[in-house]
Protein backbone atom coordinates (compact mmCIF):
# COMPACT_ATOMS: atom_id res chain seq x y z
CA UNK A 1 0.00 0.00 0.00
CA UNK A 2 0.91 3.46 -1.38
CA UNK A 3 1.24 6.59 1.34
CA UNK A 4 -1.42 9.03 2.01
CA UNK A 5 -2.98 10.65 -1.02
CA UNK A 6 -1.12 14.16 -0.66
CA UNK A 7 -4.48 15.56 -2.02
CA UNK A 8 -6.58 14.44 0.56
CA UNK A 9 -4.28 16.45 2.59
CA UNK A 10 -4.80 19.98 3.37
CA UNK A 11 -1.96 22.91 3.64
CA UNK A 12 -2.86 22.59 7.78
CA UNK A 13 -2.30 18.71 8.20
CA UNK A 14 0.51 18.57 6.06
CA UNK A 15 1.78 21.24 8.44
CA UNK A 16 1.26 19.35 11.35
CA UNK A 17 2.01 16.27 10.23
CA UNK A 18 5.32 17.48 8.96
CA UNK A 19 6.04 18.75 12.50
CA UNK A 20 5.32 15.79 14.63
CA UNK A 21 7.30 13.76 12.05
CA UNK A 22 10.61 15.43 12.48
CA UNK A 23 9.92 16.59 16.38
CA UNK A 24 8.41 13.13 17.42
CA UNK A 25 11.94 11.48 18.05
CA UNK A 26 12.81 14.63 20.60
CA UNK A 27 10.09 14.15 22.78
CA UNK A 28 10.56 12.09 25.91
CA UNK A 29 7.62 10.89 28.40
CA UNK A 30 9.24 11.72 32.22
CA UNK A 31 9.17 9.22 35.35
CA UNK A 32 10.26 10.26 38.37
CA UNK A 33 10.42 7.52 41.36
CA UNK A 34 11.82 7.16 44.46
CA UNK A 35 14.40 5.38 46.00
CA UNK A 36 14.57 1.47 45.52
CA UNK A 37 13.67 0.73 49.09
CA UNK A 38 10.25 2.88 48.86
CA UNK A 39 7.10 1.13 48.99
CA UNK A 40 5.54 3.00 46.16
CA UNK A 41 8.63 4.03 44.10
CA UNK A 42 6.10 5.92 41.13
CA UNK A 43 5.88 9.37 42.28
CA UNK A 44 4.93 11.32 38.94
CA UNK A 45 5.47 11.78 35.29
CA UNK A 46 5.48 14.07 32.74
CA UNK A 47 6.93 15.26 29.49
CA UNK A 48 10.55 16.85 27.79
CA UNK A 49 12.04 17.72 25.03
CA UNK A 50 15.74 17.30 24.09
CA UNK A 51 17.41 19.99 23.13
CA UNK A 52 21.03 19.08 22.13
CA UNK A 53 22.17 16.09 19.89
CA UNK A 54 24.16 14.93 23.30
CA UNK A 55 21.12 14.01 26.02
CA UNK A 56 20.03 17.60 27.77
CA UNK A 57 16.81 17.52 28.10
CA UNK A 58 13.89 20.30 29.09
CA UNK A 59 11.18 19.98 31.13
CA UNK A 60 8.84 21.23 33.97
CA UNK A 61 10.23 21.69 37.44
CA UNK A 62 6.98 20.32 39.04
CA UNK A 63 7.35 17.64 36.69
CA UNK A 64 10.95 16.85 37.75
CA UNK A 65 10.20 17.33 41.46
CA UNK A 66 7.27 15.16 41.62
CA UNK A 67 5.95 17.18 44.80
CA UNK A 68 9.42 17.18 46.56
CA UNK A 69 9.23 19.75 49.11
CA UNK A 70 13.14 20.87 48.61
CA UNK A 71 15.47 20.80 45.92
CA UNK A 72 17.66 18.05 47.80
CA UNK A 73 14.68 16.05 48.22
CA UNK A 74 14.07 16.12 44.48
CA UNK A 75 17.35 15.57 43.50
CA UNK A 76 17.90 12.29 45.57
CA UNK A 77 14.71 10.92 43.30
CA UNK A 78 15.95 8.87 40.34
CA UNK A 79 14.24 10.02 36.89
CA UNK A 80 13.94 8.05 33.37
CA UNK A 81 12.88 9.45 30.26
CA UNK A 82 11.53 7.10 27.34
CA UNK A 83 11.90 8.13 23.33
CA UNK A 84 9.45 7.07 21.06
CA UNK A 85 11.32 4.55 19.62
CA UNK A 86 11.20 2.34 22.85
CA UNK A 87 14.81 3.19 24.25
CA UNK A 88 14.66 4.11 28.21
CA UNK A 89 17.35 6.53 29.91
CA UNK A 90 18.02 6.76 33.48
CA UNK A 91 18.21 10.73 33.48
CA UNK A 92 20.61 12.62 35.69
CA UNK A 93 19.02 15.88 37.33
CA UNK A 94 21.24 18.91 35.94
CA UNK A 95 19.00 22.21 37.72
CA UNK A 96 15.44 23.59 37.87
CA UNK A 97 14.07 26.53 37.97
CA UNK A 98 10.31 26.58 39.93
CA UNK A 99 10.56 30.74 39.54
CA UNK A 100 9.63 29.54 36.10
CA UNK A 101 8.84 26.25 36.62
CA UNK A 102 11.95 25.08 34.05
CA UNK A 103 13.94 22.11 34.79
CA UNK A 104 16.78 20.55 32.57
CA UNK A 105 18.16 16.62 32.80
CA UNK A 106 21.01 14.76 31.42
CA UNK A 107 20.68 11.29 29.85
CA UNK A 108 23.70 9.64 30.69
CA UNK A 109 25.94 6.96 28.72
CA UNK A 110 25.03 8.46 25.20
CA UNK A 111 27.43 8.77 22.39
CA UNK A 112 27.95 12.31 21.42
CA UNK A 113 25.04 12.93 18.28
CA UNK A 114 23.52 10.56 18.94
CA UNK A 115 19.95 11.80 19.80
CA UNK A 116 17.42 13.33 17.86
CA UNK A 117 17.42 17.14 19.14
CA UNK A 118 14.86 20.22 18.62
CA UNK A 119 15.56 23.63 17.43
CA UNK A 120 14.71 26.49 19.83
CA UNK A 121 12.86 29.43 18.35
CA UNK A 122 11.87 32.99 19.02
CA UNK A 123 8.80 33.43 20.79
CA UNK A 124 9.31 37.42 20.41
CA UNK A 125 8.22 37.12 17.60
CA UNK A 126 5.51 35.64 17.33
CA UNK A 127 1.64 36.37 16.59
CA UNK A 128 -1.50 35.22 17.23
CA UNK A 129 -3.60 33.19 14.78
CA UNK A 130 -0.06 31.05 14.17
CA UNK A 131 0.00 27.56 14.33
CA UNK A 132 0.77 25.62 17.95
CA UNK A 133 1.45 21.80 17.99
CA UNK A 134 1.81 20.04 21.16
CA UNK A 135 3.35 17.11 21.90
CA UNK A 136 3.58 14.83 24.84
CA UNK A 137 2.24 11.76 27.31
CA UNK A 138 -1.20 12.78 28.52
CA UNK A 139 -2.92 10.55 31.54
CA UNK A 140 0.10 7.58 30.12
CA UNK A 141 -0.55 8.19 26.56
CA UNK A 142 2.65 8.64 25.02
CA UNK A 143 3.34 10.33 22.28
CA UNK A 144 -0.10 12.16 21.76
CA UNK A 145 -0.12 15.29 19.41
CA UNK A 146 -2.90 18.05 19.82
CA UNK A 147 -2.80 21.22 17.16
CA UNK A 148 -4.15 24.88 17.24
CA UNK A 149 -3.14 28.16 17.25
CA UNK A 150 -1.44 30.59 19.54
CA UNK A 151 -4.74 32.86 21.46
CA UNK A 152 -2.61 35.12 22.74
CA UNK A 153 0.52 37.18 24.01
CA UNK A 154 2.23 38.66 27.02
CA UNK A 155 -0.09 36.48 28.72
CA UNK A 156 1.49 35.98 32.87
CA UNK A 157 0.55 33.45 35.63
CA UNK A 158 2.38 32.21 39.48
CA UNK A 159 4.59 29.57 39.47
CA UNK A 160 4.17 27.19 42.66
CA UNK A 161 6.67 29.71 44.69
CA UNK A 162 4.47 32.63 43.95
CA UNK A 163 6.52 34.13 41.80
CA UNK A 164 5.24 35.80 38.37
CA UNK A 165 6.43 34.02 35.22
CA UNK A 166 5.96 36.87 32.35
CA UNK A 167 5.27 36.34 28.78
CA UNK A 168 3.42 33.42 28.93
CA UNK A 169 2.11 31.90 25.65
CA UNK A 170 -1.94 30.74 25.82
CA UNK A 171 -2.77 28.50 23.48
CA UNK A 172 -6.15 26.70 22.63
CA UNK A 173 -4.14 23.13 21.96
CA UNK A 174 -5.64 20.59 24.01
CA UNK A 175 -3.26 19.79 27.09
CA UNK A 176 -4.05 17.45 29.73
CA UNK A 177 -2.08 16.16 32.79
CA UNK A 178 1.47 14.77 32.04
CA UNK A 179 1.43 17.17 28.67
CA UNK A 180 3.21 19.13 31.23
CA UNK A 181 7.65 20.18 30.31
CA UNK A 182 6.29 18.86 26.71
CA UNK A 183 7.24 21.29 23.55
CA UNK A 184 5.00 23.75 22.21
CA UNK A 185 5.68 24.05 18.13
CA UNK A 186 5.69 26.02 15.52
CA UNK A 187 4.98 25.07 11.82
CA UNK A 188 8.66 24.88 11.29
CA UNK A 189 9.26 22.59 13.72
CA UNK A 190 10.95 24.75 16.11
CA UNK A 191 10.13 24.84 20.36
CA UNK A 192 8.44 28.60 20.65
CA UNK A 193 7.37 27.28 24.59
CA UNK A 194 7.18 24.68 27.07
CA UNK A 195 3.93 23.29 28.13
CA UNK A 196 3.14 23.79 31.53
CA UNK A 197 -0.26 24.48 32.73
CA UNK A 198 -4.31 23.91 32.14
CA UNK A 199 -7.33 25.85 33.12
CA UNK A 200 -9.28 23.19 34.59
CA UNK A 201 -12.98 23.43 33.63
CA UNK A 202 -12.43 25.20 31.03
CA UNK A 203 -12.31 24.71 27.27
CA UNK A 204 -9.33 25.00 25.25
CA UNK A 205 -7.00 27.46 27.45
CA UNK A 206 -3.75 26.00 28.02
CA UNK A 207 -0.39 27.79 28.89
CA UNK A 208 3.05 27.38 27.68
CA UNK A 209 6.38 29.25 28.92
CA UNK A 210 7.94 31.20 26.33
CA UNK A 211 11.26 29.73 24.54
CA UNK A 212 13.04 33.00 24.99
CA UNK A 213 12.56 33.02 28.66
CA UNK A 214 13.81 28.95 28.84
CA UNK A 215 16.72 30.12 26.45
CA UNK A 216 17.55 33.02 29.30
CA UNK A 217 17.08 29.93 31.83
CA UNK A 218 19.10 27.35 30.63
CA UNK A 219 22.90 28.41 30.72
CA UNK A 220 22.09 29.74 34.43
CA UNK A 221 21.22 25.80 34.86
CA UNK A 222 23.65 23.89 32.58
CA UNK A 223 26.49 26.56 34.74
CA UNK A 224 25.08 26.75 38.39
CA UNK A 225 22.21 24.09 38.97
CA UNK A 226 19.46 27.00 39.48
CA UNK A 227 18.87 30.73 38.58
CA UNK A 228 20.84 33.25 40.36
CA UNK A 229 18.46 35.71 41.72
CA UNK A 230 19.29 38.69 43.90
CA UNK A 231 17.99 39.21 47.27
CA UNK A 232 16.98 42.16 49.59
CA UNK A 233 15.68 40.97 52.94
CA UNK A 234 12.30 42.76 52.34
CA UNK A 235 8.87 41.75 52.78
CA UNK A 236 5.93 44.10 51.09
CA UNK A 237 3.37 44.09 48.51
CA UNK A 238 1.94 46.39 45.62
CA UNK A 239 0.08 49.17 46.75
CA UNK A 240 -0.85 53.14 45.42
CA UNK A 241 1.02 55.67 46.03
CA UNK A 242 -1.15 59.12 47.04
CA UNK A 243 -1.85 61.10 43.77
CA UNK A 244 -0.40 64.12 45.53
CA UNK A 245 2.58 62.21 45.61
CA UNK A 246 2.36 61.07 42.02
CA UNK A 247 1.75 64.65 40.72
CA UNK A 248 4.27 66.48 43.47
CA UNK A 249 7.16 64.58 42.43
CA UNK A 250 6.37 63.84 39.06
CA UNK A 251 6.40 60.26 38.95
CA UNK A 252 5.92 57.80 36.33
CA UNK A 253 3.96 55.23 37.91
CA UNK A 254 0.75 55.32 40.48
CA UNK A 255 2.48 52.36 42.46
CA UNK A 256 5.03 51.01 44.17
CA UNK A 257 6.00 48.40 46.39
CA UNK A 258 4.99 49.46 50.27
CA UNK A 259 7.99 47.85 52.80
CA UNK A 260 6.28 45.99 55.82
CA UNK A 261 9.23 44.25 56.99
CA UNK A 262 12.47 44.42 56.89
CA UNK A 263 14.74 41.24 58.13
CA UNK A 264 17.55 41.96 60.47
CA UNK A 265 20.86 42.06 59.20
CA UNK A 266 20.12 41.89 55.50
CA UNK A 267 20.88 43.66 52.87
CA UNK A 268 18.09 46.05 52.85
CA UNK A 269 18.58 46.36 56.84
CA UNK A 270 22.17 47.49 56.09
CA UNK A 271 20.97 49.93 53.33
CA UNK A 272 18.88 51.96 55.73
CA UNK A 273 15.74 51.08 54.53
CA UNK A 274 12.89 50.99 57.34
CA UNK A 275 9.05 49.52 57.52
CA UNK A 276 6.46 51.81 56.03
CA UNK A 277 8.96 53.05 53.22
CA UNK A 278 7.91 53.13 49.22
CA UNK A 279 10.25 50.81 46.84
CA UNK A 280 9.77 53.15 43.74
CA UNK A 281 12.81 52.35 41.69
CA UNK A 282 16.09 50.88 41.84
CA UNK A 283 19.45 51.74 38.95
CA UNK A 284 16.67 54.28 37.29
CA UNK A 285 13.76 50.89 37.18
CA UNK A 286 11.26 52.33 37.61
CA UNK A 287 9.81 49.53 40.19
CA UNK A 288 5.74 49.57 40.35
CA UNK A 289 4.83 46.04 41.76
CA UNK A 290 6.35 43.12 43.82
CA UNK A 291 6.87 41.50 40.85
CA UNK A 292 8.51 43.74 39.21
CA UNK A 293 10.98 43.91 42.26
CA UNK A 294 11.51 40.38 41.91
CA UNK A 295 12.17 40.52 37.73
CA UNK A 296 14.40 43.32 38.21
CA UNK A 297 16.56 41.78 41.44
CA UNK A 298 18.72 39.04 38.87
CA UNK A 299 22.08 37.83 38.33
CA UNK A 300 23.42 40.97 37.18
CA UNK A 301 22.34 42.64 40.46
CA UNK A 302 24.01 39.67 42.77
CA UNK A 303 26.79 41.41 45.16
CA UNK A 304 26.75 44.74 43.07
CA UNK A 305 26.02 48.17 44.31
CA UNK A 306 22.80 49.26 43.29
CA UNK A 307 20.74 52.46 44.45
CA UNK A 308 17.32 52.15 45.94
CA UNK A 309 14.92 54.96 44.97
CA UNK A 310 12.53 55.41 48.06
CA UNK A 311 9.94 57.07 49.65
CA UNK A 312 9.79 57.91 53.46
CA UNK A 313 6.83 60.66 54.90
CA UNK A 314 4.05 62.16 53.31
CA UNK A 315 3.43 64.63 50.99
CA UNK A 316 6.40 67.00 50.31
CA UNK A 317 9.09 64.60 51.39
CA UNK A 318 11.64 64.44 48.73
CA UNK A 319 12.98 60.63 46.92
CA UNK A 320 15.66 58.89 49.30
CA UNK A 321 18.22 57.29 47.63
CA UNK A 322 20.02 54.39 49.40
CA UNK A 323 22.97 52.39 48.32
CA UNK A 324 22.05 48.86 48.65
CA UNK A 325 24.33 45.07 47.86
CA UNK A 326 21.73 42.55 46.90
CA UNK A 327 23.25 38.73 48.02
CA UNK A 328 22.13 35.76 46.28
CA UNK A 329 19.04 34.06 46.95
CA UNK A 330 19.00 30.44 47.95
CA UNK A 331 16.46 28.04 47.83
Amino acid sequence: MGGPDPFLLDAYSQAVSGVVERAGPSVAAVRVQGRPTDRDAALGSGSGFLFTPDGYLLTNSHVVRAGASDRAAATARRHHVSLSDGRDFAARWVGDDPDTDLAVLYIDGVSQGMLASLPLGRSATLKRGEIAIAIGNPLGFEHTVTAGIVSALGRSMRAGTGRLIPDVIQTDAALNPGNSGGPLLNSRGEVIGVNTAIIRGAQSISFAVAIDIAAWVIPQLLQHGRVRRGYLGVAGMTASLDRRIVLALGLAQTHAVRVSAVEPDSPAARSGLHEGDWVVGIDGVVIDSVDRLHQTLDASRVHKDCVLKVLRGGVGGQPLYLSVRPSEALK
